[in-house]
């Protein structure tokens, strides 16, 4: 997992509540296990006509937002379905932190768990990122995991809370697999007493 301290870019605006796991990567591309190749795939029904063309008003179609790596998002982001996909197509498709006044418990956590940092500010100051958002590849948002903040192109500065073992685990770049390997020499030691006490197993 790649390690997340800080980021400066645009910022996509995506105003809307309630944005479920389907709305993010519909139920027909769940059929893969792997973590890329969803990005193309990422927000499929509202991106794309039924023809497969772009639909140039949807906000990551645009120019300005093709390359972003924040999405400003309404409340109660990741609800419905349970599915890891959700966090893969995003992270696939190069999002890097999502920020929004709240979040639905399993993507919030899925997040952490893929290299995505969420980030739930107060409903009023995500209105104020929304609109900076909406100034395009005129404005640029930074997010430091460090401080902790948030700050707009207009050098306005917001405080987020985070989790400080998540914090840890996206500073250095932790997964599940890599916080086990982590302990990789005790888990070795334990095998080896093991074989000797408990030949028999």
């Amino acid at each position: 997992m790649e390690k997340f301290k800080s980021l400066t870019g645009v910022a996509a605006p995506l105003p809307l509540i309630n944005t479920d796991t389907d709305m993010i990567i519909p139920k027909q591309f769940l059929k893969t296990i792997k973590r890329t190749g969803l990005g193309v795939n990422l927000f499929s029904e509202m991106r794309y006509k039924d023809d497969g063309s772009e639909k140039p008003d949807f906000i990551l179609n645009q120019a300005a937002y093709r390359d972003t790596q924040v999405l400003v998002a309404g409340e109660n982001f990741g609800c419905g379905s349970s599915r890891e996909h959700a966090p893969w197509a995003i992270n696939d498709f190069g999002i890097k932190c999502i920020i929004a006044p709240s979040f639905a418990d399993i993507f919030y956590n899925n997040c952490f768990k893929n290299g995505i940092l969420p980030i739930v500010l107060p409903l009023e100051e995500v209105d104020v990122l929304m609109k900076d958002a909406e100034k395009g590849s005129n404005a640029r948002i930074s997010i430091d995991l460090e401080t902790q903040t948030v700050t707009s192109s207009d050098g306005v500065v917001f405080n987020f809370k985070v989790d400080p073992f998540r914090k840890h685990c996206l500073m250095n770049g932790l997964d599940d697999i890599d916080l086990t390997l982590e302990k990789e020499a005790s888990i070795q030691n334990f095998e080896k007493q093991a074989a000797v006490s408990r030949p028999w197993v």
